[in-house]
């Protein structure tokens, strides 16, 4: 198992993706630490952890606390000694579908503000905690408009390339204590529990958008949730022990070029 004896704690473990990367390290031998604003849907995760035979704890954090968020990993360290890997797929409500000469100045500030602040908050506090150790993978996620201009997506574009941005400098500056810091750039995944609600509610509007997100990419299909897992896994392991300081594009191609003038030929 490639995370063996690993200890990951995962901020917004409830939400689809953050429970589908929290089930990866699990999978992958890791003690993962579930955090959330809801035990619920925590616990919901923890218990399929636990069904197939792996290793979660749960605990309420609000991941926009500071001293929250500082106690609860020092629990962890009390208890299980170290932290390993951190990942935080906390989600923020985001203005879009407008554009930017439409949209106000608080709506467009606001997910930029609150991103990175509870992406910092837990970022530096596992830092701290790792620099004692000399050790550890602190992983983060954004999205397409981190890598490409991409209309009518509010303050979520900025959002995206604050935290791709704030993880090289965050690299750069915990290397020399071993300390690997990556980003995760994904394309949008159709499986993901805001695009099946989407789907759900309004199946006429969605089934273009999809389509043409798919012909944007190279590979003309979307990454679901296990692509982003499974990366997410793989860099967290030591099989990724030189990588650091990077966004990794799990996005068919999407930022590279857009590719919806190119169809296949059978």
């Amino acid at each position: 198992m490639t995370l063996q004896n690993k200890n990951a704690v995962i901020y917004g473990a409830g939400g689809s993706l953050g429970g589908a990367v929290a089930k990866a390290f699990a999978a992958a031998g890791a003690t993962v630490f579930l955090t959330g604003p809801n035990q619920k849907s925590v616990q919901k995760v923890a218990n399929e952890i636990t069904a197939l035979g792996g290793l979660a704890e749960t605990a309420i954090v609000d991941a926009f606390d500071e001293t929250a968020i500082n106690q609860h990993l020092q629990r962890i360290v009390n208890n299980a000694g170290t932290v390993d890997i951190s990942f935080n797929a906390v989600g923020v409500n985001v203005v879009q579908n407008v554009p930017l000469t439409e949209i106000s100045p608080e709506d467009f500030v606001k997910p930029i503000t609150l991103t990175m602040q509870t992406r910092f908050m837990t970022a530096i506090a596992a830092g701290k905690v790792m620099m004692k150790q000399k050790s550890g993978v602190i992983l983060s996620l954004t999205a397409t408009p981190g890598g490409i201009g991409y209309p009518h997506t509010g303050g979520f574009g900025p959002a995206c390339s604050g935290v791709e941005s704030f993880s090289r400098t965050l690299a750069s500056e915990l290397g020399a204590y071993g300390i690997r810091v990556v980003n995760i750039r994904s394309g949008g995944s159709p499986d993901s529990r805001v695009f099946k609600t989407a789907i759900d509610a309004t199946p006429d509007v969605m089934d273009p958008i999809l389509k043409k997100m798919e012909a944007d990419t190279m590979l003309k299909k979307l990454p679901l949730m296990a692509d982003i897992a499974n990366t997410a896994v793989f860099l967290a392991s030591d099989l990724a022990g030189q990588i650091t300081g990077v966004t990794i594009d799990v996005t068919g191609g999407t930022t590279a070029a857009l590719n919806y003038r190119v169809n296949r030929l059978d």
